[in-house]
Protein backbone atom coordinates (compact mmCIF):
# COMPACT_ATOMS: atom_id res chain seq x y z
CA UNK A 1 0.00 0.00 0.00
CA UNK A 2 0.97 3.54 -1.02
CA UNK A 3 2.44 5.62 2.46
CA UNK A 4 -0.20 8.67 2.44
CA UNK A 5 -4.15 7.23 2.64
CA UNK A 6 -6.34 8.01 -0.31
CA UNK A 7 -9.26 8.78 2.45
CA UNK A 8 -8.85 9.80 6.32
CA UNK A 9 -11.47 10.77 8.86
CA UNK A 10 -10.82 12.73 11.96
CA UNK A 11 -12.83 13.20 14.76
CA UNK A 12 -16.30 12.73 13.14
CA UNK A 13 -19.17 13.35 15.42
CA UNK A 14 -22.82 13.51 14.41
CA UNK A 15 -25.96 13.40 16.70
CA UNK A 16 -29.52 13.10 15.31
CA UNK A 17 -31.55 14.72 17.93
CA UNK A 18 -30.00 13.57 21.22
CA UNK A 19 -29.38 10.07 19.40
CA UNK A 20 -25.42 9.65 18.83
CA UNK A 21 -24.78 8.57 15.68
CA UNK A 22 -21.50 8.86 15.81
CA UNK A 23 -18.77 9.45 18.06
CA UNK A 24 -15.02 10.94 17.88
CA UNK A 25 -14.69 8.75 15.04
CA UNK A 26 -11.61 8.08 13.31
CA UNK A 27 -10.46 5.98 9.86
CA UNK A 28 -8.25 6.06 7.01
CA UNK A 29 -8.53 4.46 3.88
CA UNK A 30 -5.47 3.92 1.56
CA UNK A 31 -5.30 2.93 -2.15
CA UNK A 32 -6.57 -0.38 -3.22
CA UNK A 33 -7.97 -1.51 -0.24
CA UNK A 34 -11.02 -3.04 1.14
CA UNK A 35 -11.89 -1.39 4.57
CA UNK A 36 -15.07 -3.23 5.79
CA UNK A 37 -17.80 -1.54 8.38
CA UNK A 38 -19.61 -4.05 10.25
CA UNK A 39 -22.35 -3.84 13.57
CA UNK A 40 -25.39 -4.30 13.79
CA UNK A 41 -28.57 -2.39 12.84
CA UNK A 42 -28.31 1.05 14.61
CA UNK A 43 -24.61 1.20 14.77
CA UNK A 44 -23.52 4.08 12.81
CA UNK A 45 -22.37 2.33 9.95
CA UNK A 46 -24.15 3.69 6.91
CA UNK A 47 -24.31 6.76 8.86
CA UNK A 48 -20.80 6.79 8.46
CA UNK A 49 -20.29 6.16 4.88
CA UNK A 50 -22.56 8.66 3.87
CA UNK A 51 -20.67 10.88 5.75
CA UNK A 52 -17.42 10.08 4.29
CA UNK A 53 -18.77 10.17 0.78
CA UNK A 54 -20.15 13.90 1.81
CA UNK A 55 -23.72 13.33 1.64
CA UNK A 56 -23.99 13.76 5.00
CA UNK A 57 -21.89 16.73 6.98
CA UNK A 58 -20.71 16.32 10.54
CA UNK A 59 -21.23 18.54 13.55
CA UNK A 60 -17.21 18.23 13.77
CA UNK A 61 -14.70 16.49 12.42
CA UNK A 62 -12.72 16.32 9.00
CA UNK A 63 -12.66 13.91 6.09
CA UNK A 64 -9.60 14.32 4.12
CA UNK A 65 -9.81 13.19 0.23
CA UNK A 66 -6.27 12.65 -1.48
CA UNK A 67 -6.16 12.96 -5.27
CA UNK A 68 -4.13 11.45 -7.47
CA UNK A 69 -1.86 14.43 -7.84
CA UNK A 70 -1.43 14.58 -4.35
CA UNK A 71 -3.12 17.30 -3.08
CA UNK A 72 -5.59 17.26 -0.08
CA UNK A 73 -8.82 18.11 0.07
CA UNK A 74 -12.05 18.63 3.01
CA UNK A 75 -14.74 16.79 1.62
CA UNK A 76 -17.12 18.96 3.59
CA UNK A 77 -15.18 22.47 2.30
CA UNK A 78 -15.46 21.69 -1.31
CA UNK A 79 -17.63 23.53 -3.94
CA UNK A 80 -20.81 21.96 -4.37
CA UNK A 81 -20.45 21.47 -8.26
CA UNK A 82 -16.55 19.97 -7.53
CA UNK A 83 -17.86 17.46 -4.87
CA UNK A 84 -20.48 16.74 -7.74
CA UNK A 85 -18.20 16.04 -9.87
CA UNK A 86 -15.71 13.92 -8.07
CA UNK A 87 -18.88 12.07 -7.06
CA UNK A 88 -19.96 11.61 -10.60
CA UNK A 89 -16.35 10.33 -11.87
CA UNK A 90 -13.58 9.85 -9.38
CA UNK A 91 -16.01 8.30 -6.65
CA UNK A 92 -18.38 5.41 -7.59
CA UNK A 93 -21.29 4.51 -5.10
CA UNK A 94 -23.36 0.71 -4.87
CA UNK A 95 -25.85 0.70 -2.99
CA UNK A 96 -28.12 -2.45 -1.27
CA UNK A 97 -31.13 -1.32 -3.29
CA UNK A 98 -29.57 -0.71 -7.46
CA UNK A 99 -32.83 1.48 -8.11
CA UNK A 100 -31.31 4.23 -5.99
CA UNK A 101 -28.50 4.39 -9.02
CA UNK A 102 -30.10 3.34 -12.22
CA UNK A 103 -32.58 4.23 -14.36
CA UNK A 104 -34.96 2.17 -15.18
CA UNK A 105 -36.28 3.52 -17.78
CA UNK A 106 -33.47 3.87 -19.67
CA UNK A 107 -31.37 0.30 -21.28
CA UNK A 108 -29.30 -1.47 -19.50
CA UNK A 109 -26.69 -0.39 -21.71
CA UNK A 110 -27.64 3.11 -21.88
CA UNK A 111 -26.97 2.95 -18.05
CA UNK A 112 -23.71 2.12 -18.26
CA UNK A 113 -22.99 5.05 -21.05
CA UNK A 114 -24.85 7.57 -19.15
CA UNK A 115 -21.80 7.26 -16.56
CA UNK A 116 -19.42 7.47 -19.39
CA UNK A 117 -21.12 10.54 -21.34
CA UNK A 118 -21.15 12.30 -18.06
CA UNK A 119 -17.13 12.20 -17.75
CA UNK A 120 -17.63 13.70 -21.10
CA UNK A 121 -17.39 10.42 -24.23
CA UNK A 122 -19.98 11.03 -26.97
CA UNK A 123 -18.93 8.92 -29.53
CA UNK A 124 -21.60 6.55 -29.47
CA UNK A 125 -19.86 3.70 -30.73
CA UNK A 126 -17.56 3.87 -28.10
CA UNK A 127 -19.49 4.31 -25.71
CA UNK A 128 -21.66 1.07 -26.49
CA UNK A 129 -18.45 -0.91 -27.12
CA UNK A 130 -17.28 0.37 -23.67
CA UNK A 131 -20.70 -0.66 -21.84
CA UNK A 132 -20.98 -4.06 -23.83
CA UNK A 133 -17.52 -4.78 -22.66
CA UNK A 134 -18.75 -3.99 -19.27
CA UNK A 135 -22.04 -6.32 -19.48
CA UNK A 136 -19.54 -9.10 -20.30
CA UNK A 137 -17.51 -8.59 -16.91
CA UNK A 138 -20.40 -8.55 -14.77
CA UNK A 139 -21.62 -11.58 -16.47
CA UNK A 140 -24.74 -9.96 -18.34
CA UNK A 141 -25.62 -11.68 -22.02
CA UNK A 142 -24.44 -8.91 -24.55
CA UNK A 143 -27.84 -9.49 -26.04
CA UNK A 144 -29.18 -8.02 -23.05
CA UNK A 145 -27.88 -4.79 -24.07
CA UNK A 146 -30.89 -2.97 -25.19
CA UNK A 147 -32.92 -4.74 -22.44
CA UNK A 148 -34.31 -2.52 -19.96
CA UNK A 149 -33.32 -3.06 -15.86
CA UNK A 150 -37.35 -3.69 -15.06
CA UNK A 151 -36.50 -7.25 -16.68
CA UNK A 152 -33.94 -8.41 -14.47
CA UNK A 153 -33.84 -9.61 -11.77
CA UNK A 154 -32.33 -8.49 -8.25
CA UNK A 155 -28.96 -10.39 -8.72
CA UNK A 156 -28.59 -8.95 -12.76
CA UNK A 157 -29.45 -5.45 -11.51
CA UNK A 158 -26.51 -5.86 -8.88
CA UNK A 159 -24.42 -6.87 -11.12
CA UNK A 160 -25.58 -3.62 -13.90
CA UNK A 161 -25.12 -1.13 -11.10
CA UNK A 162 -21.62 -2.54 -10.31
CA UNK A 163 -20.85 -2.03 -14.05
CA UNK A 164 -22.28 1.60 -14.01
CA UNK A 165 -20.22 2.50 -11.27
CA UNK A 166 -16.76 0.65 -12.29
CA UNK A 167 -17.13 1.45 -15.81
CA UNK A 168 -15.17 5.12 -15.42
CA UNK A 169 -12.52 3.20 -13.18
CA UNK A 170 -13.34 5.06 -10.12
CA UNK A 171 -10.19 5.32 -7.75
CA UNK A 172 -12.42 5.04 -4.56
CA UNK A 173 -15.80 3.37 -4.13
CA UNK A 174 -18.42 3.15 -1.33
CA UNK A 175 -20.74 -0.17 -1.16
CA UNK A 176 -23.77 -0.38 1.21
CA UNK A 177 -24.86 -3.51 1.72
CA UNK A 178 -24.05 -4.69 -1.51
CA UNK A 179 -25.34 -8.38 -1.33
CA UNK A 180 -28.07 -7.24 1.41
CA UNK A 181 -31.65 -8.91 0.03
CA UNK A 182 -30.00 -11.40 -2.14
CA UNK A 183 -30.47 -15.40 -1.76
CA UNK A 184 -27.45 -17.61 -0.86
CA UNK A 185 -26.29 -18.62 -4.46
CA UNK A 186 -26.71 -14.99 -5.62
CA UNK A 187 -24.84 -13.46 -3.02
CA UNK A 188 -21.53 -16.16 -3.57
CA UNK A 189 -21.16 -15.65 -7.26
CA UNK A 190 -22.08 -11.72 -6.73
CA UNK A 191 -19.18 -11.53 -3.74
CA UNK A 192 -16.52 -13.26 -6.01
CA UNK A 193 -17.33 -10.77 -8.86
CA UNK A 194 -17.13 -7.81 -6.98
CA UNK A 195 -13.40 -9.22 -5.23
CA UNK A 196 -11.81 -10.25 -8.41
CA UNK A 197 -13.05 -6.57 -10.21
CA UNK A 198 -11.92 -4.39 -7.26
CA UNK A 199 -8.31 -6.23 -6.85
CA UNK A 200 -7.80 -5.90 -11.13
CA UNK A 201 -8.65 -2.52 -10.83
CA UNK A 202 -7.07 -1.69 -7.84
CA UNK A 203 -10.41 0.34 -6.56
CA UNK A 204 -10.24 1.43 -2.88
CA UNK A 205 -13.22 0.53 -0.85
CA UNK A 206 -15.58 1.39 1.48
CA UNK A 207 -17.77 -1.71 2.35
CA UNK A 208 -20.72 -1.05 4.57
CA UNK A 209 -22.02 -4.78 5.99
CA UNK A 210 -24.08 -6.57 8.50
CA UNK A 211 -23.00 -9.58 7.57
CA UNK A 212 -19.28 -10.89 8.96
CA UNK A 213 -19.06 -13.36 6.34
CA UNK A 214 -18.92 -11.10 3.54
CA UNK A 215 -16.16 -8.46 5.70
CA UNK A 216 -14.16 -11.71 5.94
CA UNK A 217 -14.13 -12.59 2.46
CA UNK A 218 -13.75 -9.09 1.07
CA UNK A 219 -12.27 -6.86 3.88
CA UNK A 220 -8.75 -6.22 3.97
CA UNK A 221 -9.01 -4.56 7.10
CA UNK A 222 -12.11 -4.40 9.10
CA UNK A 223 -13.66 -1.35 11.57
CA UNK A 224 -16.39 -2.87 14.02
CA UNK A 225 -18.98 -0.04 15.00
CA UNK A 226 -21.31 -0.23 18.26
CA UNK A 227 -23.46 2.75 19.16
CA UNK A 228 -21.97 5.40 17.09
CA UNK A 229 -18.06 4.14 18.26
CA UNK A 230 -15.65 1.95 16.65
CA UNK A 231 -14.78 0.22 19.00
CA UNK A 232 -12.19 -2.49 16.92
CA UNK A 233 -9.99 -1.75 14.46
CA UNK A 234 -7.06 -3.96 12.73
CA UNK A 235 -6.52 -6.43 9.47
CA UNK A 236 -9.83 -8.50 9.24
CA UNK A 237 -8.67 -12.10 9.69
CA UNK A 238 -6.73 -11.25 13.06
CA UNK A 239 -9.81 -8.83 14.51
CA UNK A 240 -12.19 -11.82 13.21
CA UNK A 241 -9.86 -14.80 14.62
CA UNK A 242 -9.10 -12.94 17.87
CA UNK A 243 -11.61 -10.36 18.88
CA UNK A 244 -10.27 -8.53 21.76
CA UNK A 245 -13.66 -6.00 22.75
CA UNK A 246 -16.81 -7.83 24.12
CA UNK A 247 -19.25 -6.31 21.10
CA UNK A 248 -16.43 -7.76 18.59
CA UNK A 249 -16.42 -11.56 20.39
CA UNK A 250 -20.34 -11.21 20.35
CA UNK A 251 -20.83 -10.70 16.31
CA UNK A 252 -17.98 -13.41 15.91
CA UNK A 253 -19.70 -15.84 17.91
CA UNK A 254 -22.94 -15.15 17.30
CA UNK A 255 -22.12 -16.29 13.63
CA UNK A 256 -20.40 -19.16 14.86
CA UNK A 257 -23.42 -20.23 16.84
CA UNK A 258 -25.76 -19.40 13.82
Amino acid sequence: MNDDPILSARGLTLFFGVIPALIDVDMDLWPGEILAIVGESGSGKTTLLNVLSGLLRPQSGIVSYRDPEGGTHDVHAMAAPLLRTLQRSGWGFVHQDPKRSLRMNVSAGGNVGERLMAQGARHYGDIRARALDWLTQVEIDADRIDDLPRTFSGGMLQRLQIARTLVTHPRLVFMDEPTGGLDVSVQARLLDLIRSLVARLGVAVVLVTHDIAVARLLGHRIAVMQRGHVVETGLTDQVLDDPRHPYTQLLVSSVLQA
